[in-house]
This record gives C-alpha cells, sequence and structure tokens, in this order.
C-alpha cells in the first residue's frame, strides 16, 4: 500500500484520507433504520445513501450517524 504521508506528520496519525475511511464489512451490513432497504455509500460526500427512505446519512470521522434527524433530505 502506498499512502501520501508528510515529512512533518506523526506516522501515528492517521491522516485526512484513512479518518474518513469506513470498514467495508459494516458497509455491507447497515440497512436504513427507518425502511431496512440496503445503502449505497457516496465516497465524495461521506454519506449513506437510502434511495427508498430519500436520506442521505452523514459519515464523521468514519463513522456513520444512523440518525434519521441527522440525515439530510435528497431529491
Amino acid at each position: 500500500m502506498n499512502e501520501n504521508i508528510d515529512a512533518g506528520a506523526d506516522p501515528h496519525e492517521p491522516n485526512a484520507h484513512e479518518a474518513t475511511r469506513v470498514d467495508p464489512k459494516l458497509l455491507e451490513i447497515l440497512v436504513c433504520p427507518l425502511t431496512k432497504s440496503s445503502l449505497d455509500y457516496d465516497r465524495n460526500r461521506q454519506e449513506l445513501i437510502s434511495r427508498s427512505a430519500r436520506l442521505a446519512y452523514p459519515i464523521r470521522d468514519g463513522i456513520p450517524i444512523m440518525l434519521p434527524e441527522e440525515a439530510r433530505q435528497i431529491d
């Protein structure tokens, strides 16, 4: 694995890319809390999309926030 690391960065601190990484196994088992339907992962926006509920659940620091009140409405 070839990761870009700043020369002055602490090698034990996760870089921004790793901080937003979500465990693929977690993505396989998560479902929308409202509809129990599968979710699509939007890597660029760091969101999990529930097309059936028309909601986008945010991912903060690599942790999916699966609360409907925290989700963004989508068209």
